[in-house]
């Protein structure tokens, strides 16, 4: 099934079944719902930052690209040795794709996820939690739709996007990252890299 909005029961606030599942979600942290700070989006980050960030190997960031699972949307790479660059929100992505893939979800069911997740801005990504029962993925965007699934026992897991908002920004402080080249540029190296040439042709020059 497709991603979808958990739908809403009519248990009472006092219910005992419905309390216990209130206090699953906050025990597991799904009821985060702290709007994270903004990020410039003319950031961008390399592919080693980006695998870093989101606790992936090389090899399943550039398989993701290729079959187009999950893009770099600050720029692609484009013929032999240029460099793609993902942005903050590229990576939050490529981190909620590692831990649905984790937790068993199909390729499939993951790729609906992530084309639902496009279609929203960043600032609302933050504010939604997925839950999914190892075969479904739901969208629940408030407490009390991420109760309701725990309640009715249809999510048996979830991700809270604005605590991995957190944990990627509190990553990436630690990370290099750089601005968008202008477009004229795009094709240019980063300077680090022409400093490493001069430096290779002193020694071997």
């Amino acid at each position: 099934m497709a991603v979808s909005s958990g739908e809403g029961k009519s248990a009472g606030q006092h219910d005992p079944v419905r309390q216990s599942a209130r206090e699953r979600a906050g025990e597991q942290g799904l009821l985060f719902d702290e709007r994270p700070a903004a990020l410039p989006e003319d950031i961008g980050y390399r592919g080693p930052t980006a695998c870093a960030a989101a606790g992936i190997t090389y090899r399943q960031l550039d398989y993701w690209a290729r079959t187009e699972l999950v893009l770099p949307t600050i720029r692609a790479a484009q013929g032999s040795g240029s460099q793609r660059l993902y942005s903050f929100r590229d990576i939050l992505v490529l981190k909620v794709v590692k831990r649905l893939l984790d937790t068993g979800v199909s390729l499939q069911q993951i790729r609906t996820a992530v084309r639902h997740l496009r279609d929203r801005g960043v600032n609302d990504l933050a504010q939604i939690t997925l839950m999914s029962d190892g075969v479904s993925v739901y969208e629940c965007t408030s407490a009390d739709e991420v109760i309701d699934l725990l309640q009715g026992g249809q999510g048996v897991f979830g991700i809270a996007l604005g605590r991995v908002w957190r944990e990627v920004e509190g990553s990436l402080a630690e990370l290099p990252g750089e601005r968008a080249a202008a477009p004229s540029d795009a094709e240019g190296d980063h300077p680090s890299d022409e400093l490493a040439r001069r430096r290779k042709a002193r020694r071997t020059g």
